[in-house]
């Protein structure tokens, strides 16, 4: 009888189990908290079977939001605060984990793994970077063996480095999961999740893995959110009612949508790194609209990250396909009703439609994501790499 180590033995315990009890983890660019889905699954890659148990997003204090601000999307950053950042994000989720834990009346023992998405800093396929020597690069940080130290629990972290390593850009890794638990045979699928940024995931009705399509699509809420808070000192525009006191001004929004990007054949990924604040500006510099007033300048950035997905759908989707709309931009009425206006041929509802909660959707693909990467196969959809993806690290 073959001697594991105990973790390796742990390991091969939890796969073996008929179901697995797992906690996905999102932060997002938006910063407004940690999502924290706990899940229930049993089996694997397309016969995969789950239930979200409990989720909660706890909110972020201001001080911690500044300090990831201070070193995210920067070409320059002071090291140490990175090195300082990584640890600290790492123990302090761990302390949210085990506060819902607390509330939700769980043992931590029962959990089987904890999947952490991590916080992004930077996103740079080389698209991007254009430095032709190196290879498509993204970092999230917020280690995972202070996560699982801390927790008592198995961590799977760093999710997006082996779809660099493989070849992808690191994103959007929706695209596992929206196959898994999104698709049906008979009829075309549009997963459109609104969260910093956007993208979308196209599944056929035919269930042929070739045609699926995933992509990023442009900003979602991270221009909306970052203007907000220069103009009116708001995390976010609550139910639009800045953007609905404004009018979309066409000129400033023809200058945002003026960027390559938008011509760029998907797949394709960005992020802050390229829609920032500086964008903005250019983009009122080159249209003569940087006095207009500030409602109107949330009024357009909201119609911007709208048309930027009517656009790509009509650009790139089959017609008569069913669009179920997550994230944060979900519950922006002025979002969606400018897609709905523009898109007014495509029938659009948010994922609760497909048992799938919105607001929850991003922390459970990431839990699934765990659970493949304890007990699945590598999935080949389009030209994705076929890989499992995260690495482990063990409670001892």
């Amino acid at each position: 009888m073959p001697v594991f180590n105990r973790n390796l033995q742990s390991l091969f315990d939890i796969a073996q189990k008929p179901s697995r009890l797992g906690i996905g983890l999102m932060s997002g660019t938006s910063l407004d908290g940690l999502d924290i889905a706990l899940c229930s699954f049993t089996g694997n890659g397309l016969e995969t079977q789950f239930e979200l148990l409990n989720f909660t997003t706890i909110p972020y204090q201001d001080h911690f939001k500044d300090e990831v601000r201070s070193v995210f999307s920067k070409k320059q950053v002071e090291l140490e605060k990175v090195c300082l950042l990584n640890a600290y994000i790492g123990s302090y989720h761990a302390d949210l984990v085990l506060e819902a834990l607390k509330i939700w009346e769980i043992d931590p023992a029962d959990v089987d793994f904890i999947a952490s998405h991590g916080q992004t800093i930077y996103h740079a396929p080389q698209r991007l970077h254009k430095h032709p020597e190196y290879p498509n690069a993204t970092l999230q940080i917020g280690d995972g063996d202070h996560l699982a130290v801390k927790t008592s629990i198995l961590t799977i972290s760093d999710l997006r480095q082996k779809h660099v390593a493989a070849g992808g850009e690191g994103a959007p890794l929706a695209l596992y999961g929206d196959v898994i638990l999104g698709s049906k045979a008979g009829e075309d699928r549009i997963l459109v999740n609104i969260g910093g940024i956007s993208n979308l995931t196209y599944l056929p009705a035919d269930g042929d893995t070739e045609r699926i399509l995933c992509s990023d699509i442009g900003p979602g809420n991270t221009l909306i959110d970052t203007f907000t808070r220069k103009f009116f000192n708001k995390p976010f525009d609550e139910d639009s009612a800045i953007a609905d006191s404004g009018t979309v001004n066409e000129g400033l929004l023809n200058s945002l949508l003026k960027h390559p990007f938008f011509q760029e054949a998907p797949p394709k990924t960005t992020g802050p790194e390229l829609f920032n604040e500086e964008y903005v500006r250019a983009a009122q510099e080159r249209s003569g609209t940087s006095h207009i007033p500030a409602e109107d300048v949330i009024s357009t950035l909201s119609a911007f990250t709208a048309k930027a997905i009517a656009d790509f759908t009509r650009a790139y989707m089959p017609k008569g396909a069913k669009m179920f709309v997550s994230g944060g931009g979900a519950k922006n009425p002025f979002v969606m009703d400018y897609l709905r206006k523009r898109l007014y041929r495509t029938e659009i509802n948010d994922t609760g439609s497909l048992g799938i909660n919105p607001d929850a959707k991003e922390a459970i693909l990431f839990a699934l994501l765990g659970n493949e990467a304890l007990a699945g196969e590598p999935l080949s959809v389009g030209g994705n790499p076929s890989v499992l993806l995260g690495k482990f690290s063990f409670a001892g």
